[in-house]
């Protein structure tokens, strides 16, 4: 009986190997080790004949059993990886690249007009020695309002259109309260310029709920308007060329005292009067003043031994005049035939 087993055994051996040496695919591969180790396999099998031996023969046809299993498993495994590796070899030789032909070009995108009219108005102001300053967007009341002297019952803050999340927490309206948080934090001289979103509930074709500033400050010892005219006219020459007319009108704002709006001749008629400029000749491009002497108290300053003055100006405006644009909307309509302009 137990030499009847062993025949048995090695003809199982012999008939897998060499079906292993005819088969040219995983799947036979698959199939051979099915066929011989499955769980109705020939050696399969063949091993539940083994509870009819004697002990002693069990125990040797065991052994033998397990030599063979562990053969086969051996060399299906091998077998696998050998077709696999002529599997991939034969698919790379037909799937062949010339790699002579034309590759395909992507279209190359370029920075937003908003983005690089900011980049260009931080490197005017850079060059002339402000350094950039960032702070929240969602921001608190005291920074956005009453900080800049706006108190609760100001008539100033109808003019801001705010989106509230609480009474004390807001979307901040402008960029002037990063000037307040970087006082609170050093000493004069301050010089810095604030760019980044702001927002407001306005939306037509010169307004948008979310839109950009920049806004500066500089404070030390002796500053006086001359100062403010000299960097804003230094601006405004770099931004629009140096024979750009401008002039400065007196207005109000909280936070500044005195104040000026400042205006360039009309870009589109070159200061001869059109619809864009209401036939003034003259547009309006940003505010800016003095420095309260009540926000310095405020944030710690004494008014008596410093001064300094402040501007802001909306990013969108400055691109709409740069680039002749007449509806702020197209910013933000990601109309790829507009954007490819710039």
């Amino acid at each position: 009986m137990a030499d009847s087993f062993e025949q048995a055994l090695q003809a199982v051996r012999e008939s897998a190997l060499a079906k292993l040496a005819q088969a040219s695919t995983e799947e036979e591969a698959n199939q051979i080790r099915i066929e011989v180790l499955g769980r109705k396999g020939n050696l399969t099998l063949l091993l539940r004949g083994v509870r009819e031996l004697t002990p002693d023969q069990r125990r040797r046809a065991g052994e033998q059993a397990n030599t063979v299993k562990q053969e086969l498993e051996e060399r299906i495994e091998e077998a696998l990886v050998r077709l696999h590796d002529e599997a991939k070899e034969r698919v790379l030789a037909q799937e062949r690249l010339d790699i002579t032909l034309p590759g395909t070009r992507l279209p190359r995108g370029s920075l937003h007009p908003i983005t690089q009219v900011m980049a260009q108005m931080v490197d005017i102001f850079t060059t002339m020695g402000f350094q950039v300053a960032e702070g929240p967007q969602v921001e608190l009341d005291y920074y956005n309002f009453e900080a800049l002297n706006i108190p609760r019952d100001h008539p100033a803050r109808d003019m801001h259109d705010t989106f509230y999340f609480s009474d004390e927490v807001l979307l901040r309206t402008h960029t002037s309260p990063v000037q307040i948080r970087v006082m609170e934090s050093q000493r004069p001289p301050v010089q810095i310029i604030a760019p980044g979103p702001a927002y407001r509930r306005d939306s037509d074709i010169s307004h948008t709920p979310m839109f950009h500033q920049v806004e500066g400050l500089l404070v030390d010892e002796g500053i006086s308007f001359a100062h403010l005219k000299g960097v804003l006219t230094f601006f405004v020459h770099e931004m629009f060329g140096e024979g750009t007319p401008l002039r400065f009108r007196p207005s109000f704002f909280p936070f500044t005292e005195p104040s000026a709006e400042v205006d360039i001749g009309c870009v589109m008629c070159q200061g001869e009067g059109c619809r864009v400029c209401g036939g003034t000749g003259w547009l309006e491009i940003l505010g800016s003043g003095m420095v309260d002497p009540e926000v310095f108290r405020i944030v710690g300053y004494d008014p008596e031994e410093v001064t300094g003055f402040a501007f802001g100006m909306g990013i969108e405006r400055i691109a709409m005049l740069k680039y002749g644009i007449n509806d702020i909307r197209l910013f933000f309509a990601n109309d790829l035939r507009f954007l490819r302009q710039f």
